[in-house]
């Protein structure tokens, strides 16, 4: 393999390992925050010992998520040297935010969530956790806006001097029209993740508690575990909505951006009018007319693209290949069929599985009804796994759709702002790269491998026994009377940090 494809497979190998946690991250933070909310507000419980649960498989997600993410913003300078020496100075800033505004936020405040508990005030306690989940989110937007600029790169100038694409407007680059569609759609694919991995465990232990025959345990079901499942199940509702609505948008958006990628997802190879919406084909996909549509729905895909059911002219990938041949010389401008199709299935598909169980456990907790079906609680687990695909491939979708283009030429603005994967790759000797890429695989295959037994772990053994703190408890350390401290109990901090 030459040295492009190998750290290409590095590249994506690295981010699809990153991009297990990231989802989980986003969503779960808003939902740990309201779950101490609930708790706060009403002063039950079960919601302190639900916060303090889910809690630590969000610190443990995060953990790992940092771990992993690290190493992403290195290769820009290790693999793809080309591409950061040519957009450094756009693609950097907000990077540059996200690193200095966002993650400093979310980690001091995530700091002073964990170690706060016996220390803080209950309601500035209670911000910290708030501001973390707001950090997380803010964390995400920079992402995606420098992501954005790749797909769509507005905001920059091509210098003809120094051959380099320098920043014009920051205000242009932070509100892209294509980050302002992808945001929302990215974050609502992120709170379905974390309503569905909370549902699950609910629905999962809704199930054990019913059929154990231990009346405390029952009643932890009813009390505890079917309240934070309807929680989780109205944002999973409302999660489903939003995903669908911006996803049409931003598709919408593509079709004029970048409109060989919504054909490859078609493995439409030839414009026509009206096209049907394919559901499946046969074939390798690699060459464009092997492909055999099986079945097709009409009109589908023309509102996809124009909002209008008829007299919509889709492009195809041939002869948009020949039309890019001549606008920017002579190359291969097709991204792989196989994947872009599929993946693009894929990313619709998976969201089966959060939908049927949004459809089931509301209807078996219906009016205080607690579920004890054995099949319940399969679903339950089954369906945990289902947003983390339909985001992984949403994301393959996004980025191998846009192949050979690491920077898409845009195509109402400078288009001199533009490269191919294959100008962007550093001059690596490919068995230097090749090395890497085994150090890392196995690194986060291990890490991958811990970050599972820890979640496993720590959700088997479910929430701790034991009452919340009050307001009113103070330590011999405490000279403030009792009136905003909570007792101090460092074993239990140094567990729940741990």
């Amino acid at each position: 393999m030459s040295t492009l494809d190998v750290s290409r497979w590095q590249f994506g190998i690295t981010t699809v390992y990153h991009f297990i946690f990231v989802p989980l991250t986003i969503g779960l933070a808003p939902l740990v925050a309201g779950m101490q909310t609930a708790w706060v507000i009403t002063g039950k419980e079960h919601w302190y010992r639900l916060t303090k649960f889910f809690g630590k498989l969000f610190l443990i997600n995060f953990a790992i998520g940092v771990a992993t993410g690290i190493v992403q913003e290195f290769q820009f300078g290790m693999n793809w040297s080309e591409y950061s020496r040519f957009v450094g100075d756009v693609f950097g800033a907000p990077l540059a935010f996200e690193a200095l505004v966002a993650f400093f936020l979310e980690s001091t405040f995530l700091g002073l969530w964990i170690f706060g508990w016996t220390r803080l005030p209950k309601y500035v306690h209670l911000a910290t956790i708030w501001i973390v989940a707001i950090g997380v989110n803010a964390s995400a937007y920079f992402i995606i806006a420098a992501n954005s600029f790749m797909q769509h790169p507005v905001g920059a100038k091509y210098n003809p001097e120094t051959e380099r694409a320098e920043l014009e407007s920051i205000w242009a680059l932070l509100t892209n029209n294509t980050t302002l569609a992808a945001f929302p759609h990215v974050v609502a694919g992120a709170f379905l993740t974390g309503s569905t991995f909370v549902v699950g465990i609910a629905g999962w232990f809704m199930v054990r508690n019913m059929r154990s025959g231990d009346r405390v345990k029952q009643e932890e079901a009813k009390t505890m575990w079917r309240p934070v499942a309807r929680m989780g199940m109205w944002v999973v509702a409302a999660s489903i909505v939003v995903v669908g609505i911006t996803g049409d948008m931003q598709g919408k958006l593509m079709f004029d951006q970048q409109p060989m990628k919504m054909a490859s997802a078609e493995s439409l190879c030839h414009t026509e009018l009206d096209p049907d919406f394919s559901i499946l084909t046969v074939g390798t996909h690699n060459n464009c007319d092997s492909v055999t549509h099986l079945i097709e729905v009409p009109y589908v895909l023309s509102f996809l693209a124009k909002d209008k059911f008829t007299g919509v002219t889709l492009q195809g990938v041939e002869d948009l290949q020949r039309s890019y041949v001549e606008d920017y010389g002579p190359g291969n401008y097709r991204p792989n069929l196989f994947v872009t199709y599929w993946s693009f299935r894929a990313m619709i598909g998976f969201l089966a599985g959060p939908a049927l169980l949004l459809l089931a456990g509301m209807w078996l907790t219906r009016r205080g009804r607690v579920p004890d079906k054995r099949w319940f609680s399969w679903l339950s687990v089954l369906a945990i796994p289902t947003p983390f695909l339909a985001n992984s491939a949403g994301w393959v979708f996004t980025e191998m759709g846009r192949q050979p283009w690491v920077v898409v030429p845009n195509l109402t603005g400078d288009k001199t702002i533009r490269m191919t994967v294959g100008e962007g790759v550093s001059h690596h000797a490919p068995a230097t790269v090749l090395f890497s890429l085994a150090v890392f695989t196995l690194l986060y295959g291990a890490l991958a491998v811990v970050w599972y037994y820890l979640m496993h772990r720590y959700t088997v053994v479910g929430p701790e026994p034991g009452p919340a703190p009050h307001d009113d408890q103070s330590g011999p350390d405490d000279d403030d009377g009792g009136g905003g401290k909570h007792r101090a109990e460092p074993v239990e901090q140094l567990s729940f940090a741990y």
